[in-house]
């Protein structure tokens, strides 16, 4: 196994807008090492979001290489892209993009359906267990319209956890979340992280969300201008006891 979680090496991504190319990532070169929790931040249009798509292959480069886990994803197939997605990377977005018909428990089972055959029982019990680990557990049952932004999204983790990924990719988690919610989806990333060890990479254009991670990669015009450990990092169990502690003495 590759000692590196993931390793891009000039990875480059042009556009093609009519008769004009559009470089939206100029030849990055990194690497990011298993259990690490980065951030990607960066002005719209500085290369970020794209990055994101390459490493969960969503899409492929222009030019470049790209090893996940020791393995050259860069030129694979449609049909092993997909696999690649299904069975080693977890996706979690802004939308939450849950299906509205569907329970919760049931949202966390489709990833198993496109996998190979795993039995209705196991399926269950996994995505029982991965609703547990987001402390969803008493409301498996609940349709998105019966859930909060907050528990809607944590179901959208639970979803991209059941397969168990070694990487997992957010992209604006917090982006339709109030404050107190913002902090308690980065406590279960900060968790998962430490407690599980899996690697998280997340965009946010929110300095203080990107400082919940333990390093930060700043991207602007297609390349890499910044990239740090994270010198104050923040805390979310920390911070929600403290906002815990203020509005009892407020209502004391």
């Amino acid at each position: 196994m590759s000692a590196h979680a993931l390793i891009v090496r000039d990875l480059a991504k042009t556009y093609h807008v009519g008769e004009v190319d559009v470089p939206a990532l100029r030849g990055v070169s990194l690497s990011i090492d298993p259990g690490e929790f980065v951030a990607l931040t960066g002005p719209s249009g500085s290369g970020k979001s794209t990055f994101m798509h390459l490493i969960g292959c969503l899409d492929r480069p222009t030019e470049g290489t790209y090893l996940l886990n020791g393995r050259d994803v860069s030129r694979l197939s449609k049909r092993e892209l997909s696999a690649v997605r299904n069975r080693d990377i977890g996706f979690v977005f802004q939308g939450f993009n849950l299906l509205s018909r569907t329970s919760a428990i049931e949202n966390v089972e489709l990833p198993m359906l496109y996998g190979p055959p795993i039995p209705a029982k196991e399926r269950r019990r996994r995505a029982e267990a991965a609703l547990e680990a987001v402390g969803l557990g008493a409301r498996m049952d609940h349709h998105p319209n019966q859930l909060s932004g907050g528990q809607q999204q944590r179901v959208a983790i639970a979803r991209a956890l059941v397969n168990n990924p070694a990487l997992l990719l957010a992209d604006e988690p917090t982006g339709n979340l109030d404050s107190h919610t913002s902090i308690e989806v980065m406590g279960i990333f900060q968790r998962l992280n430490t407690e599980r060890q899996i690697t998280i990479v997340l965009v946010t254009h929110e300095v203080d969300i990107a400082e919940y991670a333990t390093r930060i990669i700043g991207f602007r015009d297609g390349r890499v201008r910044l990239d740090q450990a994270v010198a104050n990092r923040r805390f979310a169990g920390e911070e929600l006891a403290r906002f815990d502690a203020e509005l009892e003495e407020r209502s004391a």
